[in-house]
């Protein structure tokens, strides 16, 4: 009889926990821009915009610390952002206000990225993510762009 190997270990996903203060947007982009470097991406433009939206979210309307993950999903060829946090409330894109002062974040990031929505969390909370699409640049390093565009995008519970 052979004896299978062991497994491989899971890959540590880079994770960042944040106090829910105004620093914390800041913070999750810088945290964003290091893992985009280790992949070698020429552009994390569209990440840093949906990661700080994100955080802005949890911030102003969450509860408790602020955890962000950024993790490469390969099969797909995405970037995954999440972000949790102990708030019950569901983001919901509203409909476009020209005269509004705020609340254009969710519709902005929606007509970024390949797709995005919520889970809730057992413990109370949810899980905020986003995915956006990694393109080749000519140097062979990756970059993170907008999918498909529109309400489509919001694949909200799962």
């Amino acid at each position: 009889m052979v004896a299978m190997p062991a497994p491989a270990p899971a890959p540590e996903i880079p994770t960042l926990v944040l106090d829910p203060t105004d620093r914390a947007p800041a913070l999750a982009r810088e945290f964003l821009a290091a893992q985009f470097r280790e992949w070698d991406s020429p552009d994390d433009y569209v990440g840093r915009v949906v990661v700080c939206e994100l955080v802005t979210n949890a911030y102003q309307h969450g509860a408790g610390p602020i955890i962000v993950r950024v993790f490469r999903d390969a099969r797909a060829d995405l970037a995954v952002i999440e972000v949790w946090d102990q708030g019950d409330g569901i983001p919901v894109v509203g409909p476009e206000d020209f005269t509004a002062m705020s609340g254009r974040g969710l519709l902005l990031l929606s007509q970024l990225v390949h797709a995005w929505g919520t889970r809730p969390i057992s413990e109370g909370g949810k899980i905020v993510w986003a995915k956006c699409a990694l393109r080749t640049s000519s140097s062979g390093g990756t970059s993170c762009a907008g999918g498909r565009t529109g309400a489509a995008l919001q694949q909200r519970g799962t």
